[in-house]
């Protein structure tokens, strides 16, 4: 009888535990156009060398879509955007535009693509008060019009909601992307789809995770685009058809590159536009493989955590700080106001699919031991780091890595044990959620 007392309790709270975490899902989507008007003179960014000069045109339009999912009790916002990034502050000036109790740091999350043919970050980071045309001079009309766009994206994923069957699936692509700080370095190569379906089949949303720089676009290149993965989206929109939306996040891109396909023409407009539609068809060719189902696990969590004290590689001046214009003098006074003292991760988890946020650009190898150990803690089948998720706190190494110098050390500003701060962060996010065996 004692044993029975004790044991039914747990066998009770187990149950419970299931059902609390599954759920059946709500979802809607919506893509707002958030190609700044010429007028605006909008910075492109993601290279110092072009001076703060803003885009001469528009080759394809950039878009900000939002997911927002809903259990009734709960509900939390994804946030796909062709940008290069976002200010620390940009994600609060979302949620105090939105001026809605529903809408919190804690169930939202904001994943650019890392397009350097898109909106200069720092354009739109109110703590940039330097005027240095490398770094990137601050606009407040961008600033607003941004905001903006955000919040009605947000707002108008909520109003038109459908129950939804929800189902995740990966695949390894060899050959598509390096490791550009080591040739036999670790490279990210899986391409991982989940996919919001209507309860009559048709897709309403497909999520699209893969990790490499969209840097087919130099310097040269003034015009608004999203570069491949942009195309990667357009492409897979056409092959399912024009009810569904396509999102694409970025995983641990700080040290991955693109490879270009065969034969893909001389201009880098060709390589970009070959690139992102045969990525698409393959993707396509993954999305028609993905099992949903109805009723699926739905948590999320948002870690915050301390950063290190600012600091700079003792090299800096020769790669990044050369390239920005940065000095010691100038660093002193820039990293108190453009870099935060504290940081977050937002985790979601969606049946299968693990979705863990890191505020920058994380080195593949960090990347990799997150999702494998999140993997054991949770059980879910599809870890992928959200990267650049938030905010760019800039590049995240591994103290080794940072040691070792180069570029990415160079616009890394919290010293060699910033990797592992994140690391930590993002895996004691993850420890909040509920271990869940993989879904059947």
């Amino acid at each position: 009888m004692r044993i029975a007392c004790v044991v039914l309790p747990l066998l009770i709270s187990c149950c419970v535990q299931r059902e609390i975490q599954s759920a059946e899902l709500r979802a809607g989507v919506v893509r707002v156009d958030i190609t700044p008007p010429l007028s605006l003179n909008a910075p492109l960014g993601g290279y110092g060398d072009r001076m703060n000069k803003p885009a001469t045109g528009v080759h394809d339009r950039i878009f900000a879509k939002a997911l927002t999912l809903d259990d009734g009790p709960r509900k939390f916002v994804v946030v796909t955007a062709d940008m290069l990034g976002f200010p620390p502050t940009f994600k609060r000036e979302i949620v105090k535009e939105l001026n809605d109790p529903q809408f919190t740091l804690g169930n939202l999350i904001l994943l650019p693509s890392h397009s350097h043919t898109s909106v200069e970050i720092n354009a739109f980071h109110p703590g940039n008060t330097f005027k240095i045309p490398q770094v990137g001079i601050y606009s407040q009309p961008v600033h607003r019009f941004l905001i903006e766009k955000f919040a009605e994206a947000i707002r108008k994923s909520g109003e038109h909601l459908v129950p939804v069957r929800v189902g995740t699936a990966s695949q390894a692509l060899p050959g598509w992307n390096r490791n550009r700080r080591n040739q036999d370095g670790l490279k990210e190569e899986d391409l991982t789809m989940t996919r919001i379906d209507a309860l009559d089949g048709k897709s309403l949303a497909v999520l699209v995770n893969f990790t490499a720089h969209p840097t087919f676009l130099s310097s040269e290149q003034m015009e608004f685009s999203g570069d491949w993965p942009g195309q990667l989206q357009t492409t897979l929109e056409s092959l399912i058809g024009s009810s569904t939306t396509v999102m694409y996040y970025n995983g641990a891109e700080g040290d991955q590159s693109v490879v270009a396909r065969p034969d893909s023409g001389t201009s880098r407009w060709e390589k970009m536009i070959r690139y992102g539609t045969e990525l698409g068809v393959v993707a396509g060719q993954i999305f028609s493989k993905v099992e949903t189902q109805r009723e699926v696990v739905f948590e999320f969590h948002r870690e915050e955590f301390d950063l290190p004290p600012n600091s700079w590689h003792p090299r800096f001046k020769e790669t990044g700080g050369k390239e920005y214009g940065l000095t010691e003098e100038l660093l002193k006074e820039m990293l108190p106001k453009m870099y935060p003292r504290k940081t977050a991760s937002v985790t979601l988890r969606l049946g299968d699919l693990l979705l863990i946020g890191v505020p920058g650009e994380m080195v593949a190898e960090l990347g990799r031991t997150i999702k494998q150990r999140a993997a054991q803690q949770t059980g879910a089948a599809y870890p992928v780091i959200g990267g650049i998720a938030d905010e760019w706190d800039g590049y995240i190494l591994s103290a080794p890595e940072y040691r070792h110098g180069g570029y990415e050390t160079s616009v890394s500003f919290y010293g060699e044990t910033f990797g592992q701060t994140i690391v930590d962060g993002a895996l004691k996010g993850v420890s909040a959620l509920p271990a869940v065996p993989k879904s059947k």
